[in-house]
């Protein structure tokens, strides 16, 4: 029996089902803490409703503090009404490929440096992986992430042929179940490559790589390493292949070269980040993701200083 179809919002419906602030308000406070509010500061549930919310909608009762659903998370700081908010989450997440912050601008109404901090800021509560390690066969690859040198001003052009060198180096693995984890890595030499190997799978797992060299040591280290020779033109083997990563970096490309046109190398981890995380919830529906997105925004506020320096 098939899975049924995830639940999905058109921008319409987005509206009806959020048509103020005071909906957004309790839809967030609802995913946060459930039917019960919890102190952002000390994290008491002896709390107090202000009248008409001021200062602000919360006072604790141990610390004496007030607050409101956005203390310790994400949006700690922030003037944006709560309702553009969402409706920042649902434009990242409608599409697979993600959207330019200049559309996003247009969208919310508000300035494009805005929307650029708004969807880094958000981009920044999917940075965390699962802490438990992989198992059964898995595809583990790497690809290497920069614009086209064509297309390169002058002074940016490395004019170091068609190979590797100046372009940033991304790592990724795929469990047989369709799980993507993907990392920004200095390099893809062996000790490298093995380092992020033992940190997502499990020893003893079954690894498919191709023939790169950074993959040489995974059976004295424990896996069952299987290699697929893409250069004598083999793509599988007895069903082992990496045909499922390799999708997901087609997905990342089309992402970069048709939509964001340009990902600096100090916040491609971000958005790296952002395509396995919509891979991986792409069985979710649009509200159940946007209400994961709010459960991970606890002690996540990226301040514009963080985010102009890494």
């Amino acid at each position: 029996m098939s899975n049924p179809k995830p639940e999905t919002l058109s921008t319409f419906e987005f509206f009806r089902k959020f048509p103020d602030e005071d909906a957004a308000r309790k839809f967030f406070e609802v995913e946060r803490w459930s039917n019960e509010p919890v102190c952002g500061h000390c994290g008491s549930v002896d709390v107090a409703e202000c009248k008409d919310h001021k200062p602000m909608p919360y006072r604790c009762k141990d610390c004496r503090k007030h607050f409101s659903v956005r203390t310790g998370t994400v949006l700690a700081e922030s003037r944006l009404p709560l309702q553009k908010w969402l409706l920042a989450i649902y434009i990242l997440t409608s599409t697979r490929e993600g959207i330019p912050s200049t559309q996003m601008a247009l969208e919310l109404g508000v300035t494009q440096k805005t929307a650029r901090f708004l969807a880094q800021r958000i981009r920044e509560t999917w940075l965390k992986n699962r802490d438990d390690h992989m198992d059964g066969q898995m595809h583990v690859d790497e690809t290497y992430v920069d614009r086209v040198e064509k297309n390169k001003h002058a002074k940016d052009k490395i004019r170091a042929g068609r190979g590797t060198v100046g372009k940033n180096a991304v790592v990724g693995v795929r469990d047989e179940h369709g799980e993507i984890r993907a990392v920004v890595l200095e390099n893809t030499r062996a000790a490298t490559l093995e380092k992020f190997v033992r940190e997502y799978c499990k020893v003893g797992a079954t690894i498919v790589t191709d023939t790169h060299g950074g993959y040489i040591n995974l059976n004295a280290r424990g896996y069952n390493h299987i290699t697929i020779n893409h250069c004598a033109g083999e793509y599988v083997r007895y069903m082992a292949h990496t045909n499922g990563i390799e999708s997901f970096w087609s997905l990342l490309k089309r992402g970069y070269i048709c939509i964001y046109h340009y990902m600096s190398a100090k916040r491609l981890h971000r958005y790296v980040k952002g395509f396995s995380f919509r891979h991986n919830t792409s069985h979710f529906g649009t509200t159940d993701f946007i209400g994961l997105a709010i459960e991970r925004m606890d002690a996540k506020r990226l301040t514009y200083k963080g985010l102009i320096n890494g």
